[in-house]
């Protein structure tokens, strides 16, 4: 980690002012894409030093980063496409310096947070300057890698069944796919709210991890999951089970992990066969139910649509992204990363994460993810 210590001696402690110039070079990960649609690579590039610190700005000791998919899409529709694509935008670290108006930190503080969409700054580098409205103190018993691993499953759980939905005691949540790393941060927040949870498994193995999930009270031996429906093989019917899991009422929240649109032929890759088909999801809501796609081309015939007015049901999109496109909510987003970090700290919240990644293999990683080949949370540890 050369020039780590350099930035930290002339850096740490201060407030605002110009620090002696001395040229620290570090290298900083980033995604490059030609054109639409073709895949991205990714590339080391060094920097040498940072832009002088603005007055809201925070300058951070990056000491862990988790690696998400990057949308390109989503950036491309939004206008913030780029030659060098910053990689990793949830971090946890050391606060070096804070700009002169900055009120919520000073050097030493330890913060995570989630870099927004234009951000110029990879998160996969050493030291990087930050907004303060983007960042909330880490406990100081949550490790660096369990921060900057949870921070983002946390949110999206929060907007799905705090802001989409409302969980409460009582209510039955769906949970597609929940030993996925957002899959057990939901099931967790659901189950902590009083919900009983279902949920649906890929594979054997992710069978017995939703079967091993229990609350973190000492004593309690009761699954997080009431039900595990192993649909692996196929042949069991997800709209059958949670209808009889529920006495004939249906569920009151559904959050998917995509859904099939079509007929079954029409559906090209294997995991495409293991998801539920827009109808079952239809079929095994409740009435006045909640159903959170993350699929962003949801297409609705009137059968369907017909079918959810009868039911008086709700669909909504799950794009987290929201909270960084509006400057509206920014209290409301830093009270929840101030909550997820909170149920962190508490034992409510038990990431699914990797292995610490270290820096010279955050290339191959982001790679892996990137093809969504990753099924435990990737986070880069410095």
């Amino acid at each position: 980690m050369a020039g780590c210590g350099a930035v930290l001696v002339l850096a740490g402690g201060r407030r605002g002012g110009s620090a002696p110039e001395v040229t620290v070079t570090m290298k900083a990960l980033y995604g490059q894409q030609n054109s639409p649609g073709e895949e991205i690579t990714f590339v080391f590039q060094e920097r040498e030093n940072l832009p002088p610190t603005r007055d809201n700005d925070v300058k951070v000791q990056v000491r862990a980063c988790a690696l998400s998919w990057i949308d390109t899409k989503l950036l491309s529709e939004i206008k913030l496409e780029k030659e060098l694509l910053p990689v990793g935008r949830e971090i946890s670290g050391v606060v070096l310096e804070v700009g002169r108006k900055v009120t919520f930190f000073q050097p030493d503080d330890e913060v995570v947070g989630i870099l927004p969409l234009d951000s110029e700054e990879s998160g996969l580098c050493e030291v990087i300057l930050v907004h303060e409205h983007y960042l909330v103190r880490k406990p100081e018993k949550v490790c660096w890698v369990e921060a900057a691993g949870t921070v983002r499953d946390g949110v999206r759980a929060y907007t799905a069944l705090h802001y989409l939905s409302q969980v409460s005691p009582g209510k039955t949540v769906l949970v597609m796919d929940g030993a996925s790393p957002f899959g057990t941060i939901a099931i967790q927040l659901a189950q902590h709210r009083g919900a009983k949870v279902i949920s649906t498994a890929y594979s054997l193995e992710d069978k017995q991890h939703l079967e091993r999930l229990r609350p973190p009270v000492e004593g309690v031996r009761q699954p997080l999951v009431a039900r595990v429906i192993d649909v692996s093989n196929g042949k069991i019917d997800v709209a059958e089970s949670c209808l009889e899991e529920t006495g004939g009422l249906g569920v009151d929240i559904v959050l998917d992990a995509g859904v099939k649109l079509y007929c079954a032929e029409d559906e090209s890759t294997s995991k495409s066969q293991l998801l539920p088909h827009k109808h079952d999801i239809i079929t095994l809501l409740g009435v006045g139910g909640h159903w959170i796609t993350t699929e962003k081309n949801l297409q609705l015939d009137p059968p369907d649509s017909h079918s959810l007015f009868l039911k008086g049901a709700t669909v909504s999109f799950l794009n987290d992204e929201i909270w960084n496109l509006s400057n509206v909510q920014q209290g409301k987003y830093l009270s929840i990363l101030e909550d997820i970090m909170e149920k962190l700290s508490s034992s409510i919240f038990r990431p699914q994460l990797d292995e610490p990644i270290p820096l010279y293999e955050a290339k191959v990683s982001m790679e892996i993810v990137q093809k969504n080949q990753a099924r435990k949370r990737q986070v880069i540890q410095f």
